[in-house]
């Protein structure tokens, strides 16, 4: 297929909106086609692979940042993507990278040196428990700071994945109770108790400030609103949690609030059975690596503080 049939193909898919990010991924794809001589699949894997990379940048799409891609690759690790498909995500990512490069519209590589999951140490950023607490205090000039403080100390007293935050219904808490009911992955249910400290925040929240954010006469299911009174968006949220994260000196990632949880928990003597059930995982392989996190945890403070290390 030559140049102009790949860009019909796309044209006729409409997954891209915007004009010029359609030109620009369709000369990559006739850049692929014609120069490379790639086949017709070949160069077809390549255009699926970028529409749904752009779809996730959404608005953001222009002079995306390396800091994009590590966020798209931890969304395909949430949603479960396998390692071999990440890997052909990541190389489409690259390859495209190295074009914007090559024609000049790039004047650096956003995903030079990512390593491919296959090499992965697969083991998640936990927070201590005095950096959790620092985060939690910490405070951001932002109209939005009851919601924001709600939404990281539900994450880190419930291990919610980001997706099941932002689409979190005020149906599922029972405060008297103590507990919140979580329709996760696959539509299975589970109940997470709730702390007292993010009982009394979401209470606040929604109070105070939920009211305010709901247009006049109009009424939402879910917990966590934007200023438009729409749900909490999960990119949104990473913008947000980055924020504090920077705040308060801290290196977050979308899911080191979950990473922390299970850890914290496991430390304190849970068993891996109800961290499993908390977490919404169907396998308790799954989890093991959280045994490992707090092995090398020991194994840090020991050669940090035995005089003999």
């Amino acid at each position: 297929m030559n140049g102009r049939g790949l860009k019909n193909s796309l044209n006729k898919k409409g997954q891209i909106g915007d004009k010029y990010y359609c030109e620009l991924l369709n000369s990559f794809l006739a850049y692929l086609s014609v120069e490379k001589g790639l086949a017709l699949n070949t160069v077809e894997s390549y255009n699926n692979d970028l529409t749904k990379f752009y779809e996730f940048l959404g608005d953001e799409k222009q002079g995306f940042r390396r800091e994009d891609i590590v966020n798209y690759i931890e969304l395909l690790r949430e949603k479960d993507y396998s390692i071999s498909s990440i890997c052909r995500l990541i190389s489409s990512i690259h390859t495209y990278c190295k074009f914007l490069m090559i024609e000049g519209y790039s004047d650096d590589d956003p995903s030079e040196n990512l390593h491919l999951p296959a090499k992965w140490q697969h083991l998640p950023k936990a927070l201590s428990i005095d950096e959790v607490v620092t985060l939690l205090r910490t405070r951001v000039a932002s109209d939005y700071v009851l919601r924001d403080i709600a939404m990281l100390e539900l994450l880190y007293s419930s291990g919610l994945r980001v997706s099941e935050l932002v689409s979190f219904k005020v149906e599922w808490l029972n405060m008297d109770a103590g507990f919140m009911r979580v329709i996760g992955k696959g539509s299975k249910e589970r109940l997470i108790p709730i702390n007292e400290r993010a009982k009394s925040s979401i209470k606040e929240y929604m109070t105070v400030l939920r009211p305010k954010m709901l247009k006049k006469g109009i009424t939402s299911p879910y917990l966590f609103l934007s200023k438009r009174g729409a749900p909490m968006t999960r990119q949104r949220f990473w913008q947000t949690i980055k924020s504090y994260g920077k705040q308060a000196g801290i290196e977050l990632s979308p899911h080191t609030l979950r990473h922390s949880f299970a850890t914290h928990l496991l430390e304190g003597g849970a068993d891996l059975r109800s961290i499993q059930k908390m977490l919404g995982h169907s396998d308790i392989a799954t989890i093991q690596i959280y045994t490992k996190v707090s092995s090398e945890r020991i194994k840090g403070e020991y050669k940090k503080y035995h005089p003999r290390s």
